[in-house]
C-alpha cells in the first residue's frame, strides 16, 4: 500500500489563521466531519455535558466511495490546523469509512500527520472503534454498516489489520444518504440484530457509520446480542474526550460507555 507523503496531506492555503472562538482555559475536542457544514452531534452533549467544548468542521464529502474519499482526503489536515488555531485541544477525525479506506497504517499515518503538524493529540472514528474493541476484550467481530459492498470489504481488511477476525461484514448498500430511505431507529435495531445473529459466535457487534444513530440502540442491542457494541459517533466521542484527560464514561449507553 502506499501512503501519502507528508506535502501530500498538506493543502497550501487551507490552514488561514483564525481568530479564537472558546476561552484559554476551556477543554475543546476539535471534530474533522465527512460532510460539509455539519453541526456537532446531539449525541456529543448527551452523552459529555460538561467539562467539554466541541468545535465541528466538514470537509465536503458527497458520496461514500473510495473516489470520493480521495477527493476530499487533503482537506483533513488544514481543518485540522485550523481547529487547532481556533482553540481546540484534541483533534478528532469524526468519518470512519473516510478513515479506515486504505487500511490501518494510512489511518495511523493520518493520526501522526495530524499530531505533528498541530502539536495536539489526535484520534479518529476508526481508532475509536478499535480502541473500543480492545478495552472490551473483544477479538471476534459482527460488523453491521450503512455502505456498499466495496466498502465493507475494505473495512474488514482494516479490522483484520487492527487484530481483528471478521465473522461477518454487511451493509444497507447506501452511498449518499439523501439517495436512500431514511435509516429508522427500529430498522437499523432489528438490521443490526440480525447481523448479529449471522455470526452468534461473534464477541462484539461493530456498527460502522457515523452517519447511523447509534447512541440509543446500544443497550437494547446488548441486551439482545448479550455482547459489547462498539459504533461509530458514540466511541469515535469517547476516545476524542479522553485525549482531554476525561474518563470518557457515560453511563447509561452501553457497556463501554459505562466503563469509561
Amino acid at each position: 500500500m502506499t501512503l501519502p507523503s507528508r506535502r501530500e496531506f498538506l493543502l497550501i492555503g487551507g490552514a488561514a489563521a483564525c481568530a479564537p472562538l472558546v476561552r484559554a482555559n476551556d477543554r475543546v475536542l476539535g471534530m474533522i466531519f465527512p460532510p460539509a457544514n455539519y453541526p456537532v452531534p446531539p449525541e456529543a452533549r448527551l452523552l459529555y455535558p460538561a467539562g467539554v467544548k466541541f468545535l465541528a468542521e466538514g470537509v465536503g464529502l458527497e458520496r461514500m466511495t473510495p473516489e470520493e474519499y480521495d477527493r476530499v482526503f487533503d482537506r483533513i489536515l488544514p481543518a485540522a490546523i485550523k481547529q487547532a488555531k481556533q482553540g481546540a485541544n484534541a483533534i478528532d477525525v469524526m468519518g470512519t469509512s473516510l478513515t479506515f479506506y486504505k487500511g490501518a497504517a494510512f489511518n495511523q499515518r493520518l493520526i501522526d500527520t495530524i499530531k505533528k503538524e498541530t502539536s495536539l493529540p489526535a484520534t479518529t472514528m476508526s481508532t475509536g472503534i478499535v480502541d473500543g474493541l480492545h478495552d472490551m476484550g473483544s477479538r471476534r467481530v459482527a460488523v453491521a454498516t450503512a455502505y456498499n459492498d466495496e466498502v465493507n470489504r475494505r473495512l474488514g481488511v482494516f479490522l483484520q489489520e487492527s487484530g481483528f477476525e471478521v465473522l461477518t461484514v454487511k451493509g444497507l448498500g447506501i452511498v449518499r444518504f439523501e439517495d436512500s430511505a431514511p435509516v429508522t431507529q427500529e430498522h437499523l435495531l432489528e438490521f443490526s440484530a440480525s447481523v448479529w445473529k449471522s455470526a452468534p459466535k461473534a464477541d462484539a457487534l461493530v456498527i460502522s457509520c457515523g452517519a447511523l444513530k447509534t447512541l440509543d440502540l446500544l443497550v437494547p442491542l446488548e441486551k439482545r446480542c448479550k455482547v459489547p457494541v462498539i459504533s461509530s459517533t458514540p466511541h469515535a466521542l469517547r476516545a476524542g474526550v479522553r485525549l482531554l484527560g476525561l474518563s470518557g464514561r457515560a453511563p447509561g449507553y452501553g457497556s463501554l460507555l459505562e466503563k469509561g
